[in-house]
C-alpha cells in the first residue's frame, strides 16, 4: 500500500475484540498523534490491495509513510518504539528475542478469539 496517510498506518482486524481493545489502549498512549490505526475493513480499494487484505487478515500490519511494512510481533515492535519505547523494542527486534516476540505474536494471534471473549466478558456477579 503507498499509504496516502501522513501518519503511520497500523491496520488490524476490526472483527477482533481482542485487536479493537489493543488499538484502543495503543491510541490512548499515542500522546503525539504519531500512529492511526484503523481496521483493514474501513480501508477502500484503493489503497488496499488484495495482497494487502490477505496479509491483513494473518496479522497487523504497521506501515509508516514511505517506508516498509512490518508484519506480526516485528509491527508490534516498530509501535512500540512509535510511542516512546524507542531502546526496549530495539532490544527486542535482535536475536534472538524477536524470534520470542514473533512466537508470543503467533500464539495470541491463533488464541485471539478466545483471549477476546475472556477480555470482554462481564463477570455474572459483579459485587
Amino acid at each position: 500500500m503507498n499509504a496516502p496517510f501522513s501518519k503511520t498506518v497500523l491496520l488490524w482486524d476490526g472483527d477482533c475484540a481482542l485487536c479493537r481493545r489493543c488499538a484502543g489502549w495503543l491510541e490512548r498512549r499515542d500522546r503525539a498523534g504519531a500512529l492511526l490505526a484503523l481496521p483493514f475493513q474501513q480501508i477502500p480499494s484503493p489503497p488496499m490491495t488484495p495482497a494487502l487484505e490477505a496479509r491483513c487478515r494473518r496479522a497487523i500490519q504497521l506501515i509508516p509513510p514511505g517506508g516498509r511494512a512490518l508484519s506480526s510481533g516485528r509491527a508490534v515492535l516498530g509501535v512500540l518504539s512509535l510511542l516512546g519505547w524507542k531502546k526496549s523494542a530495539a532490544v527486542l527486534s535482535a536475536a534472538p528475542f524477536v524470534f520470542i516476540v514473533e512466537g508470543g505474536y503467533w500464539l495470541i494471534a491463533r488464541n485471539r478469539g478466545l483471549i477476546g471473549r475472556l477480555l470482554t466478558r462481564s463477570p455474572k456477579n459483579p459485587r
